[in-house]
């Protein structure tokens, strides 16, 4: 989706390379590999990413993160859930240290615990960034120095290695207190109405039937912008004077007219494709906001 970062398009980003020898029982354990933070002097696009990522900043800069933000001017661990959306807009030009990006499947593998959105770090709504002093920051060096050296060693199982630094890593920072020094923007939400219509952009345009919108409702919304629907749904009303779900609607009737109009998909495609669980029910829906059901559209431009 345009509005997700997949691992691929990161790597494209950040113009880093994948492992080149993953083993296939490695592969088929999710994904993860880590680098030195040289390259994070640059803006950061807000998105949602379909991977894990925790960063060890070396640095100064604001972490933008759903409708807050906050002033990172010491050395800190960030960790990324990928249901939530995050820009990292950085003041200095030396920016170190270093971050590992890694799938759930990974963590998961051979292990038997919870969802990792349910975790003190990466828990929906919790602070995601624990400020370290000296001592921790000497731990925490030692196990990012470590997993680039198991990373670069062609031990057979050097990922049962990389995800046990990865565990200790978490439960090191479960041991520091999560900075509080979030603040809101000065308006709230003028922000959350702006995250809102630029997640909503992301989606667009569809250019292939295989793809289905994640983001259907004001619930999806607001459950990617870390807020509670009743709060996006004040702001979105309150900056534009028309309700979440208007919104939603009209850019999905508006691309539905697109595909109807310049594609020779069929309507159950793209019904699909706007997230409809039955062709019947996108018909009702484009025929309430335009008049006029799919068919008839189409026929009238042939």
């Amino acid at each position: 989706m345009a509005n997700l970062e997949t691992v691929d398009a990161f790597y494209d980003r950040m113009a880093l390379s994948k492992p080149q020898a993953e083993p296939a029982s490695a592969r088929d354990m999710g994904h993860f590999n880590v680098f030195a933070r040289d390259a994070c002097s640059i803006m950061t696009p807000y998105s949602r990413r379909d991977f894990y990522k925790i960063s060890f900043i070396i640095g100064t800069g604001k972490l933008h993160y759903a409708d807050k933000w906050i002033y990172i001017d010491k050395p800190a661990l960030l960790f990324s859930n990928p249901l939530v959306p995050y820009a990292w807009e950085p003041e200095s030009d030396k920016q170190s240290g270093w971050f590992c990006l890694f799938t759930e499947a990974f963590i998961q593998a051979n292990e038997r615990i919870g969802p990792l959105q349910d975790s003190p770090v990466f828990r929906i709504g919790g602070n995601p960034v624990f400020f370290m002093d000296q001592q921790k920051q000497a731990v925490v060096s030692a196990l990012f120095t470590g997993m680039i050296k198991e990373m670069n060693s062609d031990y057979p199982y050097k990922y049962e290695v990389l995800r046990h630094h990865l565990h200790l890593l978490i439960h090191e920072a479960m041991r520091i207190e999560p900075g509080q020094c979030f603040q809101k923007h000065k308006n709230a939400s003028a922000r959350i109405c702006t995250l809102f219509f630029e997640l909503l952009e992301r989606q667009f345009p569809i250019d292939n039937p295989g793809m289905q919108l994640r983001l259907k409702t004001a619930t999806d919304f607001a459950h990617s912008l870390s807020v509670h629907v009743n709060h996006l749904n004040r702001a979105i009303k309150t900056i534009t004077g028309k309700p979440t779900t208007d919104h939603i609607a009209t850019r999905l009737i508006q691309e539905g007219k697109a595909l109807v109009q310049h594609t020779n998909w069929t309507i159950a495609e793209i019904a699909y494709c706007l997230g409809f669980e039955y062709p019947s029910y996108f018909s009702n829906f484009f025929k309430k906001m335009t008049g006029a059901a799919p068919n008839d559209l189409r026929k009238a431009i042939v």
